[in-house]
């Protein structure tokens, strides 16, 4: 096995989707079941996502998720990746990931994104606009003071039971996120896995200017994609075509779709922009045998320096999904869940 894969930490990011003739609730058992089952595995932490009025993800509250998580595991970590702070008031974040650092000391993360709902009516909904992505150092460190009880803007209000606990802070790179997580001291949380030049920059700028704080000393990178492992190339092409699909048709129809089934996919009509998007959805990913991603893993890891993988694959295949994380684990040697 590869020294550089070895010395890499391996975690899994789910989004909640839905599944075509499943419904949400469905999706988010499958959710905590999932967690089990990567704990199991012995991959590292298990994050959940935040996403608003999108018909095929169900994960929409991302703390209470990852309580639910929590609740069905027990060594794993567990945290949001991410809650996106444009949508909340610091202070109230801050009481949530108390309530939650509290009842699963140890375990619990924060990852912290900008992004704002991807309509206007989303936005309304949610009582935001795209101004308060702007802000979003602003609202970071507001976050954080009400953690570390450094907060001098309320001297009267304080966050119970959050002040004062170690609550581990991530942030998840978008635009000029990887300048924000420097300034602040904070681990990096960047896509994609395969190092494009942009991805590289950003990491470059990161490690460069990065502040050492109290909550991390020197620069951490994760680096997020999709990582497919099949016993054939084809059969870990087969797993990114629903996700492909769906990407493909909310870019042609305006509706994000639940995942539908591979063989269904592959049958379809397309128009010539769908099958363009279809075929870029299915590049630029790490797929293949065990072999060939212990190849592609070991070259992405080099280009970027990363101390951590966070797997995010989707697909409408329950079963090969958990197969394609179990041949991750073996051939990263992962210590299996005692």
């Amino acid at each position: 096995m590869s020294s550089v894969i070895a010395a890499t930490r391996f975690s899994f990011l789910d989004r909640s989707r839905t599944r075509e003739g499943q419904d949400g609730p469905q999706a988010l058992r499958d959710t905590v079941r999932l967690a089990q089952e990567v704990e199991a595995l012995g991959y590292h932490r298990f994050w959940v996502s935040e996403h608003h009025s999108v018909p095929g993800v169900a994960g929409s509250a991302p703390t209470v998720l990852a309580a639910a998580v929590a609740g069905a595991t027990s060594t794993i970590r567990v945290g949001t990746g991410g809650v996106m702070l444009p949508n909340h008031q610091p202070l109230v974040v801050a009481e949530q990931f108390g309530v939650l650092a509290s009842l699963f000391p140890g375990r619990v993360d924060m990852g912290l994104g900008r992004s704002v709902g991807f309509t206007d009516g989303i936005r309304r909904a949610l009582g935001h606009d795209k101004r308060d992505a702007e802000d979003f150092p602003g609202r970071l460190a507001e976050l954080l003071g009400w953690i570390d009880g450094t907060q001098q803007t309320y001297p009267q209000v304080h966050a119970r039971p959050a002040e004062g606990l170690r609550i581990p802070a991530y942030v998840l790179a978008i635009g000029d996120g990887a300048a924000v997580a420097a300034a602040a001291g904070l681990p990096l949380v960047i896509g994609d896995l395969r190092g494009r030049d942009k991805v590289l920059r950003a990491i470059e700028v990161y490690r460069r200017d990065f502040r050492p704080s109290a909550r991390a000393e020197r620069p951490e990178v994760i680096v997020s994609g999709t990582v497919a492992v099949a016993g054939t190339r084809q059969e870990a092409r087969r797993l990114l075509v629903p996700e492909a699909w769906a990407m493909a048709y909310s870019r042609t129809h305006g509706v994000f779709p639940p995942l539908a089934p591979a063989e269904r996919v592959e049958s379809l009509t397309m128009t010539a922009r769908e099958r363009e998007l279809y075929e870029q959805g299915l590049t630029g990913h790490i797929r293949g045998t065990e072999e060939q991603v212990a190849g592609q893993l070991e070259t992405a890891l080099k280009e970027t320096g990363a101390d951590e993988v966070l797997v995010t694959t989707s697909t409408y295949d329950r079963a090969g999904l958990l197969d394609s994380l179990r041949r991750l684990a073996r051939l990263a040697h992962l210590p299996p869940a005692r």
